[in-house]
């Protein structure tokens, strides 16, 4: 087997022995080849090559971005799970969602064990993705189209981790307390917090208008706040297409009761009330605003957005775990 090791050096647990242990114990099983990346987008132009060059399998050593970097760079044609190599995932990140969102230990020693155990027993599995792009016929059309794992975020929640990336450069360290103080700043000073922006639009209903916020999940849960699984969507699936949680207040008294919601939300029952939107197997949506608002995917700020196009993709990328 042809292996790609893609290592983040920046990963914020994983440490330069780590990674050395890390690729030793996996050249043993096969033919390796671990490059570190060494700028933004080299994952992504990695993952590519390996897509290129008929490697069987690449192995994602790092945190959510660096996956997704990867995984942009593996679908740069297109899906096609019986062509293109297997991904596998190592975590190294802060909070990790997708490896955990695929039932892989969190701590990279151990996925590594479980990843070999995995190969060794060709156990894989076929999952679904989300795709965003630019809408034809607004000023957002030329926007590339980009691929993401577990989630994507139209305002309220894409503001808050543009600010944490803000906090970041300035080298504070990526922890939940400092996402917990964001998103406080981010709610005091949200302009369109009782009056929403966003509309909804999709094939055959009338459109959704006047949202604050929306979060689209590709599966469950959400996020993590330390070890805590966080359930927007609950019925959010890697099986399926996209599920969309949308809200259309963010009065206090609406944030302290939805955020109580969440922070309780169980694999069952997330989110719900007048005021909140919760729409379950999405294969095309589009998402408007009358303001340009931030923006992201799997945690990654990618500025101001007037204008989103979602597709679901079932069945996009092959994975090993």
């Amino acid at each position: 087997m042809r292996a790609l090791l893609v290592a983040n050096p920046a990963a914020t647990t994983t440490s330069a022995r780590t990674r050395d242990v890390l690729t030793h114990a996996l050249a043993s099983e096969m033919k390796l080849e671990a490059v570190t990346t060494e700028y933004r987008g080299h994952a992504r132009d990695l993952g590519r090559r390996a897509a290129e060059h008929g490697i069987d399998l690449v192995v994602a050593l790092g945190g959510d971005g660096t996956v997704n970097e990867v995984v942009n760079g593996l679908l740069h044609n297109g899906p096609d799970p019986e062509r293109l190599p297997r991904l596998a995932v190592v975590p190294g990140g802060s909070t990790n969602v997708f490896a955990r969102a695929l039932g892989l230990p969190n701590d990279a020693v151990e996925a590594t064990g479980a990843l070999l155990d995995a190969l060794r027993e060709q156990r894989e599995r076929t999952v679904g993705l989300g795709l965003a792009a630019g809408t034809p016929g607004t000023e957002d059309e030329s926007v590339p189209a980009r691929w993401f794992t577990f989630c994507a975020g139209f305002g309220f929640d894409a503001g808050v981790v543009g600010r944490v990336e803000q906090q970041r450069e300035r080298g504070k360290r990526s922890t939940h307390a400092l996402y917990v103080r964001q998103l406080m700043r981010q709610f005091w000073e949200e302009p369109n917090r009782r009056h929403g922006a966003l509309t909804l639009e999709r094939p055959g209903a009338d459109p959704v208008t006047d949202l604050v916020l929306s979060i689209v999940c590709n599966t469950s849960p959400w996020t993590y706040l330390g070890n805590r699984p966080i359930y927007a969507s609950p019925e959010a699936s890697f099986d399926t297409a996209l599920d969309v949680l949308a809200l259309n207040r963010l009065s206090t008294p609406t944030v302290a009761r939805y955020a109580t919601q969440l922070l309780t939300s169980t694999p069952e029952r997330g989110p719900r009330g007048k005021h909140a939107v919760s729409l379950h197997d999405l294969t095309d949506f589009t998402l408007h605003s009358k303001v340009p608002l931030p923006f992201q995917m799997d945690g990654d700020h990618l500025g101001l957005r007037t204008s989103v196009r979602f597709t679901g993709v079932r069945r996009a990328l092959r994975m090993i775990v």
